[in-house]
């Protein structure tokens, strides 16, 4: 019993309260039964260098719940397996985004009231990621991870060496990696996830015949950034233009130099590159869809009222997986599939 029982020195709950909960979760996944027998005060407190008192108030108010029974001359039992626990769960995002914040949100609405959800952002930042794992890799039920990092030169990083032996040493059974699967994780945990590389040639095969119409396509890939995109996503759409015999360019940003050209299309990630080349392309009296395409990454209602062609995931749905698994006590591995809507910007 004493082996199920865990406590984080550096929490800031109280560690007869941390004794409860971690009781109390024992017998909600079966690991501790009905007529179990509990470690004595004396035991207790010896294992984990507490006081008598400390253990003796944890003990208290589980009796006072019914949940523990002493037996005279014999020992304290659990005396019920029907108790209400709400687990806790850490949702770690890389930055707190409009699509990050769906995958939050529709995990938190699936999940309900039976958990406890709280969410912190590292900002892609490896130290403060290391600093909050570490801090809480004791107090949390699950741990729900969005893994993005950027390298000292702003570039994007799926994990790092120190990443990915902390992520390893968190229980996989409590384990939830979302939205980035580019990783090295060991062993069975919950994976609900986008394929960065193979999205964007999924979604260009889907528009193929109308992206067959311009001469040349460009990428407005922001490589070196605070908040860096995955690097796949550059991998991804070479791959597909030099197997589909496409001109292609690289562009860091829209800047008052790019030039449009007629029949060149454009596929942008982030926002601000897609309101210049608009601008820019009203600005060169080209017609958006004609002379000049835009696919954007990610839809929002502002690009389904412009009619903008996206390349999207579902984070709704990303959510909604990753919570279903939880609460079904399942372990799997998918893929959500990449969405292509096709507007009159393409």
């Amino acid at each position: 019993m004493v082996e199920f029982i865990k406590l984080d020195t550096s929490s800031m709950v109280p560690k007869y309260i941390q004794i409860i909960d971690s009781i109390i979760y024992n017998i909600t996944i079966g690991k501790v039964k009905i007529g179990d027998k509990i470690p004595s005060i004396n035991k207790l407190s010896e294992e984990f260098y507490l006081s008598r008192d400390t253990v003796e108030r944890a003990y208290s108010v589980l009796k006072k719940q019914k949940v523990l029974v002493s037996v005279h001359g014999k020992g304290t039992y659990v005396a019920q397996n029907e108790v209400t626990f709400r687990p806790n769960i850490l949702f770690l995002v890389n930055k707190l985004s409009l699509f990050k914040m769906k995958i939050y949100d529709a995990f938190v609405k699936e999940i309900g009231n039976r958990f406890n959800v709280d969410l912190q952002s590292y900002h892609c930042d490896e130290s403060l990621f290391l600093e909050l794992i570490n801090k809480h890799k004791t107090t949390y039920n699950y741990y729900a991870i969005i893994p993005h990092f950027r390298t000292d030169n702003l570039l994007h990083k799926s994990s790092t060496d120190k990443v990915l032996k902390a992520i390893n040493e968190l229980p996989k059974d409590n384990l939830i990696i979302l939205d980035n699967k580019e990783n090295q994780i060991s062993g069975d945990f919950i994976e609900v996830t986008q394929d960065f590389e193979q999205d964007i040639i999924e979604a260009l095969h889907i528009g193929k015949d109308k992206v067959s119409k311009y001469k040349k396509i460009n990428l407005v890939y922001p490589k070196a950034t605070f908040y860096p995109y995955p690097s796949k996503i550059l991998t991804g759409f070479k791959k597909f233009c030099t197997q589909n015999n496409f001109e292609f360019e690289i562009l860091e940003e829209v800047t008052a130099q790019t030039e449009i050209t007629s029949q060149s299309l454009f596929i942008t990630i982030e926002d601000n590159d897609l309101v210049k080349i608009v601008n820019k392309t009203k600005s060169n009296g080209f017609t958006l869809g004609k002379e000049v395409g835009v696919i954007s990454y990610n839809d929002n209602p502002l690009k389904q009222l412009l009619g903008i062609t996206v390349i999207t995931t579902n984070f709704l749905s990303m959510g909604k997986e990753a919570a279903q698994m939880v609460l079904q006590k399942k372990k799997e591995k998918i893929k959500i599939p990449v969405n292509f809507i096709d507007r009159a910007s393409l």
